[in-house]
């Protein structure tokens, strides 16, 4: 499978689609589209994400939640994974040419090896869809039915006979459902909308600048956003506000990629926080989706005072020291202080903005637009300042200073919502691992509170295995008020598939696994424990459920973290520094940047 078919049907310098490119990730969190696709005939793509690419099938009649319809699905070539995200235009004479309309998106779980089934001919999979849910089945046809060069391309898409099947008219999801479930409109809708037809042949810059100059319909975005040309920023998308949205993550790797396609920012040691901005109305959303407007009101206030109409912000919420650093438990002992003065949010993604989606745009644009937002004083709502390029020497100093690590991402890749990838990755300076506290033991001597906490994360299958002990990292403050949390989660049993025994299990308390700590550590043994684990502090915005054992993953190509490390008594003169810069500015033509310090960033000086 790859996208050279794809390529040669298409003249990427009239074409709004993306170019793309075959993605890396391993075969899990796997996504499916099928878009609405009105062409020389009227026809629905739908789209299976397999070994990094979108394999795809026209279906004429749209899917059917009768398993006794059998669409018919022909099929085509693969499309890149950006292409999931595409909504708009295009051009008439290009290839497929006419409106394409989102017409639903999740995720597939193929059941078998879906490689086999696929080469085989036959595809089981269960689909978690907006609209579709449920079994379904792609088989290859065989014989001459179909007729002509097409006949080995036919395949039939039908639905199992499960709780999500429907019988006759109930099953006519296409007509009862016909929006778009990313901007809620009709093809009607996106075809009259010409001005937002996507012209690659144009840079970024020259469609922002189009869109600045060019008359636009009434909308309710303001003047100074108008100025940035939202609506000719390529992938921007008319839409109404998200009621709710999930973050995208970043995966673990071991090195920090160096190329110049990448942005490099500095992972905060603080709690990841979405701002829904709503008529001027400010709600704060945690990672897992739970309200935190009341726990950060100042937060919400200082948000507010952006002037923000409507709007979807992500960023992370944290304390910065009097050294430029942020501070995990400092931030515990903010968030009991009603008046949060000390907390700063780091906005670092704009999703939303006054009736357009964004994201379907390029980080590197989107970025653009969040920092002309943001005060550049360093109030409590600051932008945090990403790097071009760089990524060893920026990963140095960050260690160097005594940051938790660097955040890079690809300048031209798109928000996906709820989804881990290898567009963003993190690289740590040292080792830190969430986990789930089991139990605890017995202070001892003068210590009050708890002697230790009894940790473990979740294996595959579901099962909490233990992982050691960490007794260091608290002070009384932190002891008391633990302590009392624990109490109220006793339970008689070991929630651990295999707890403790003999004089290690002796005086133990279980408790709930519904505790979430971050733990500092220097490396795992060969039998899955901790050695020199320190408590850094509760993650109350972290499911339990969802701690597993983070594991960092090789790019090719890239120098191991440990590579670039070096100790903070060598950081006093560096050879090298960074110095934050524009994304839109020239790149330098030296072989060596020059490069400035790095605490400036997390202060917020350089907001």
């Amino acid at each position: 499978m790859a996208l050279e078919r794809y390529r040669e049907k298409r003249d990427f310098k009239i074409t709004p689609e993306p170019r793309g490119r075959v993605a890396p990730g391993p075969h899990r969190g796997l996504s499916f589209v099928i878009q609405k696709h009105a062409a020389s005939h009227l026809h629905y793509d739908f789209r299976l994400e397999l070994n990094g690419v979108l394999l795809s099938w026209a279906v004429p009649k749209g899917p059917s939640l009768d398993p006794a319809d059998k669409r018919l699905a022909m099929h085509v070539e693969d499309h890149p994974i950006e292409y999931g995200s595409f909504e708009g235009i295009i051009p008439a004479k290009q290839y497929g040419g006419g409106t394409v309309l989102l017409w639903d998106r999740g995720t597939w779980i193929p059941k078998g090896d879906p490689v086999a089934g696929y080469a085989k001919g036959h595809l089981k999979f269960e689909l978690d869809g907006e609209k579709l849910k449920g079994g379904w089945t792609l088989v290859k046809t065989h014989g001459s039915k179909y007729g002509g060069k097409s006949g080995d391309k036919a395949w039939l898409l039908i639905k199992e006979n499960d709780s999500f099947a429907q019988r006759d008219a109930e099953a006519r999801i296409v007509d009862d459902a016909p929006e778009s479930v990313l901007s809620g409109r009709s093809l009607e809708d996106i075809a009259e909308q010409r001005e937002h037809v996507w012209h690659s042949n144009k840079s970024v810059a020259a469609n922002v600048r189009a869109g600045a100059v060019s008359k636009a319909k009434s909308s309710p975005v303001k003047s100074r956003q108008n100025a940035g040309g939202v609506s000719a920023i390529v992938g921007a998308r008319v839409a109404k506000l998200p009621a709710s949205l999930s973050p995208m993550l970043a995966t673990l790797v071991d090195a920090i990629p160096t190329s110049d396609e990448w942005l490099h920012e500095i992972k905060f040691d603080g709690y990841r926080m979405l701002c829904r901005i709503d008529k001027g109305k400010v709600m704060v959303f945690s990672r897992n989706g739970k309200e935190w407007t009341a726990a950060l009101n100042r937060i919400a206030e200082a948000v507010g005072k952006l002037g923000l109409e409507s709007a979807w912000l992500d960023g992370e919420v944290t304390i910065v020291d009097e050294r430029g650093r942020t501070s995990f438990q400092a931030l515990q002992n903010a968030l009991s202080d009603p008046k949060g003065e000390r907390l700063v949010y780091f906005v670092f993604d704009l999703l939303y903005l006054d009736g357009y989606d964004l994201q379907g745009v390029a980080l590197s644009d989107r970025k653009r637009l969040l920092r002309t937002l943001i005060p550049k004083t360093a109030g409590q709502v600051r932008f945090s300042v990403d790097v071009p390029g760089s990524g060893a020497e920026f990963f140095k100093q960050a260690c160097a200073l005594g940051l938790e690590g660097a955040v890079s991402k690809r300048a031209d890749s798109t928000y996906r919502g709820g989804r881990r990838t290898r567009d963003w990755v993190k690289v740590k300076c040292a080792q830190r691992q969430e986990m789930v506290i089991g139990g605890f033991t017995d202070p001892q001597g003068s210590r009050s509170g708890f002697g230790a906490l009894l940790l473990g994360v979740y294996e595959p299958g579901g099962k909490l295995r233990y992982s050691g002990k960490v007794g260091t990292g608290f002070d009384d403050k932190i002891l008391a008020s633990l302590r009392h949390k624990l109490d109220g989660l006793s339970q008689s049993s070991s929630p651990f598939v295999n707890p403790p025994r003999g004089f290690e299990a002796k005086g133990v308390h279980w408790v709930k696994p519904q505790l979430v700590a971050e733990i500092a550590f220097t490396e795992w043994t060969q039998d899955g424990t901790l050695r020199h684990p320190s408590f850094q502090g509760l993650r109350e915005d972290k499911n339990a459920a969802e701690v597993v054992r983070e594991r960092p993953v090789h790019e090719t190509g890239t120098t191991p973290a440990s590579a670039v490390r070096e100790p903070a008594k060598e950081a006093t003169k560096p050879k090298e520094t960074i110095k934050p810069k524009e994304t839109t500015e020239p790149k330098a033509t030296a072989t060596k940047p020059s490069l400035a310090p790095l605490p400036k960033p997390v202060g917020g000086d350089f907001a």
